[in-house]
């Protein structure tokens, strides 16, 4: 059995452990808020920028621009999207079963640290791999979009995926593997969108509209963007996912924590008795042998 000081250790020990996952519980929520709100702030101006695609679409044919285009894939081009830091339960892992589960040729792109470590230490084809702040700026995320874009447009990679994590609630965060390009119903693809998130998207306007200086020419502009904004939009829940798996992972081991601090009172207070109920013992046979 330990002694007393053991368990005193073990409980300072847990004590500490404790404070530390209650602090970090807090600013996992704290985060998990902020970064919900602002995923779901940025629906309304991708709605509204795939019913104008949509409507560009409609009036011309699909093969005037390679986003457009289904061609035979060869090489899939997957963003990879983790966390920089763990302590966020199985969130990681998760995505790193959607990518053990891909067979055909593929080349990766990673945003977040452990992604990186994963793919290199499973040797994997990984092109690059990219920085974004906690804060998942847009100037941040529109680089490693860009990067994949121009590697589409010269045939290195045949589509853009993104893996990351989809935040459907606090408690739940969903592993999805996200086509982003090629491009084929932008309408269903921003249904879907708003579904994973919560948010409906507002009816389309069915009016017609004109478009200067020409349909063609603002179709070409406002693709590209699309594509980045989408890719953000998805950075956007994953972040939200993180700080909601950090929070419960970390209110879990609080509570474990208070758990074990419970039996290890318990134990103390046992191993105390014993040794008090030791020592009576102790000191009424040396007076009985002293009598």
């Amino acid at each position: 059995m330990p002694s007393t000081r053991d368990i005193r250790r073990r409980i300072k020990s847990v004590k500490n452990i404790r404070q530390i996952t209650k602090a970090m519980e807090l600013v996992a929520a704290s985060k998990m808020k902020k970064a919900q709100q602002v995923a779901l702030g940025g629906l309304p101006y991708a709605n509204l920028l795939a019913d104008v695609l949509s409507a560009l679409s409609a009036g011309i044919e699909e093969s005037t621009h390679p986003f457009l285009v289904e061609r035979e894939v060869k090489t899939r081009g997957v963003l990879l999207i983790t966390t920089d830091k763990g302590l966020c339960g199985s969130l990681n892992a998760n995505l790193f079963k959607l990518v053990m589960e891909i067979k055909t040729p593929v080349k990766f792109y990673s945003i977040g640290r452990k992604g990186t470590q994963f793919l290199a230490r499973t040797k994997r084809t990984m092109v690059a791999d990219f920085p974004v702040h906690d804060r998942v700026p847009f100037s941040e995320v529109k680089v490693p979009s860009e990067f994949m874009i121009k590697q589409y447009l010269e045939g290195q990679i045949d589509t853009i995926e993104v893996i990351y994590s989809r935040f459907k609630n606090t408690l739940v965060q969903v592993p999805t593997v996200r086509p982003v390009l090629p491009l084929h119903n932008l309408k269903e693809f921003l249904d879907q969108l708003a579904k994973d998130t919560g948010a409906p998207r507002p009816p389309q306007d069915e009016r017609e509209i004109l478009f200067e200086p020409s349909a063609h020419e603002v179709l070409n502009a406002l693709l590209p963007y699309y594509v980045d904004h989408q890719i953000y939009q998805l950075a956007l829940s994953a972040k939200a996912s993180e700080h909601s798996a950090r929070m419960v992972a970390m209110k879990t081991s609080k509570d474990n924590a208070t758990e074990l601090l419970g039996d290890l009172t318990l134990e103390y207070n046992k191993a105390r008795q014993a040794g008090i109920t030791q020592e009576i013992l102790e000191i009424a046979a040396s007076q009985f042998s002293a009598a």
